[in-house]
């Protein structure tokens, strides 16, 4: 068994998508970011990453090539499984926590945990996602930006 924890953080801003877990959420601001900017995904990748002993998204993924520009996270997600599958590893689960004043994302977690689901291969009992709030506290409670932690345990075939 491996474990692996990933973090990630973008800026909120006028003239983005919300993008969470693949879910276009509708709301006035977005993520500023070099690909989709979705921060969840981005946690959940760098987990997995870091449980493989693979380095972490900028690596895999640097913000410094085009080829990655405006990228949708959920493929950049299926490429991080590739790497993990060539090392003989598969995703025992994900716990991952959204820290976000606003908008609500209780309603849109049954969709992201399904497409993150999907896209690591596994049932959707083992992808568990959460959103809170930080009380108007810090980076996230001023609606500056969104941030997100994920754990992951991955096992060995």
């Amino acid at each position: 068994m491996r474990i692996g924890h990933g973090y990630d953080v973008h800026q909120l801003t006028e003239g983005r998508k919300l993008i969470l877990g693949g879910v276009d959420i509708p709301w006035e601001k977005g993520l500023l970011g070099h690909s989709d900017a979705d921060v969840l995904t981005h946690a959940v990748m760098d987990a997995l990453l870091g449980a493989a002993g693979l380095w972490d998204i900028g690596h895999a993924f640097p913000d410094t090539d085009p080829d990655y520009e405006g990228a949708d996270s959920l493929v950049l997600l299926d490429r991080v499984m590739e790497m993990l599958c060539s090392k003989g590893l598969h995703v025992g689960n994900v716990d991952a926590t959204i820290l976000a004043q606003r908008p609500k994302l209780a309603p849109h977690i049954p969709q992201i945990r399904s497409n993150l689901a999907v896209h690591m291969s596994v049932d959707v009992d083992r992808v568990n996602v959460k959103a809170t709030t930080e009380e108007g506290l810090g980076f996230t409670g001023a609606g500056q930006g969104m941030a997100a932690h994920a754990v992951c345990l991955l096992e060995e075939d």
